[in-house]
């Protein structure tokens, strides 16, 4: 038996929980792009990585206080523009029409009373650390599953008829705990939990016993999993509900793994168990900003991303072999490039490597909008023959990065930079 537990409008949830003065008003937390880490005066950027969630992404800040005006408002041409997208917002705002990713500007048009906070991520790590903390302690099997998600296994922990009960009293000791409401789905298998948990919002209970039933006049789009590319696929079968992918067997199971996949978890035949903790396969960073034309400031940023990466990398201990460099350009243009080096990681290689990439493949003339650097590939899961010609070279460079790491984490990230990021 299966738990699903979601935190309700976490963000909001968080910063209430905090701020009183917050609940029971339209309220919303706002972010933008965190730009800091391209400064060039020091801001003593730290990260934050605790969480084990597997789309609990880590975090780069500063201690640097955020206000409405200071994070939000642009002086364009003498006049002020409000700027950033809404993350989450309260269920008092949402009556007025405002949702998820929706520009700021255009939310407070619709609910002008609406106080906008900026995002504080810090906070949401710590909140959803301590709650997994405490989750582990009620329940003997948790997986974190995002970073206001989790999944909990109470099989031979709790009674089946006991497990509405259960939920009920976890639900009110986590109010009591966090100040935090969540809502919580209940079922025999695991994704119809996650499922039952829309059910359940917000701040309640919902227990799936007859999953044929339950799942048979459900949109496809409301399973978890099925985006928009496979619904379109489903669709040209005429399949609209999660009841007629139950009868498709057939169907799915000539769509190989990820047909028989979606197959079983609508139906709740998976067999899929708890994950603990899932192994992190990549390590990534993209930045939104305003059109940059100059060449050498785009090189800039892109090598202050790469530093950012590199200390994660060194963090988690691995060696990635695979790098990944996208710029986005105005207009909707896009290049990247990819390159897999059999290479021990260091902060050099990795530098040295990126800049050769955007050379290749920078366009003169238009605006950078966004950069996204990212490695993969490493060698603890994929197996390889690093280079034995340049591992001699390869081991100084990175003995060289470990004892900068150990710097960075002692005064900060940025407390050593190269040349080419100045």
């Amino acid at each position: 038996m299966f738990l699903h537990i979601d935190i309700d409008s976490f963000f909001a949830s968080a910063e209430r929980s905090v701020d009183p003065s917050l609940k029971g008003i339209p309220m919303a937390v706002g972010s933008r792009s965190n730009l800091e880490i391209f400064n060039k005066k020091r801001t003593n950027i730290r990260l934050m990585n605790d969480n084990s969630g597997a789309f609990v992404t880590p975090v780069f800040y500063s201690d640097k206080k955020k206000t409405f005006e200071s994070h939000f408002i642009d002086n364009i041409d003498g006049k002020n523009k409000i700027r950033g997208i809404i993350t989450t917002s309260s269920y008092e705002a949402r009556k007025f029409g405002v949702k998820t990713a929706m520009p700021i500007a255009q939310a407070l048009q619709l609910c002008p009373q609406m106080v906008v906070v900026p995002s504080n991520y810090p906070l949401y790590h710590k909140l959803s650390y301590k709650i997994h903390e405490f989750m582990l302690k009620e329940i003997p099997k948790i997986e974190q599953y995002s970073i206001d998600e989790f999944f909990g296994d109470v099989s031979g922990w709790v009674k089946d008829e006991d497990c509405y009960a259960f939920a009920q009293e976890l639900k009110a000791k986590m109010m009591d705990e966090f100040d935090i409401p969540v809502s919580i789905g209940i079922s025999k298998a695991k994704w119809i939990a996650k499922l039952a948990t829309e059910s359940a919002k917000p701040f309640g209970v919902y227990e799936v016993k007859d999953i044929h039933s339950y799942i048979e006049d459900m949109p496809i789009k409301a399973f978890p999993g099925i985006g928009k590319a496979f619904q379109e696929r489903l669709g040209k079968h005429y399949i609209k509900t999660l009841g007629d992918i139950g009868r498709s067997k057939s169907l799915l199971y000539s769509w190989k793994k990820p047909g028989i996949q979606l197959y079983h978890r609508v139906t709740g035949t998976c067999n899929e168990g708890i994950e603990s903790k899932g192994d992190r396969k990549s390590i990534g960073i993209s930045r939104t900003f305003d059109p940059i034309h100059d060449a050498d400031e785009i090189k800039r940023r892109i090598m202050i991303m790469a530093r950012h990466i590199t200390y994660l990398v060194m963090q988690i201990e691995v060696n990635p072999t695979t790098f990944y460099l996208k710029v986005n350009y105005e207009y909707g243009v896009k290049v990247k490039q990819s390159e897999t080096v059999n290479r021990l990681f260091s902060e050099h290689l990795f530098k040295s490597e990126l800049s050769r990439m955007y050379k290749e493949m920078k366009l003169p003339n238009k605006g950078a909008v966004k950069i996204s650097v990212n490695v993969s590939n490493f060698t603890s899961h994929h197996r390889r023959t690093l280079s034995l010609l340049d591992y001699d070279e390869d081991m100084k460079e990175k003995e060289l990065s470990e004892k900068v790491h150990a710097l960075r984490e002692k005064f900060g990230l940025d407390i050593l930079k190269t040349g080419d990021e100045l």
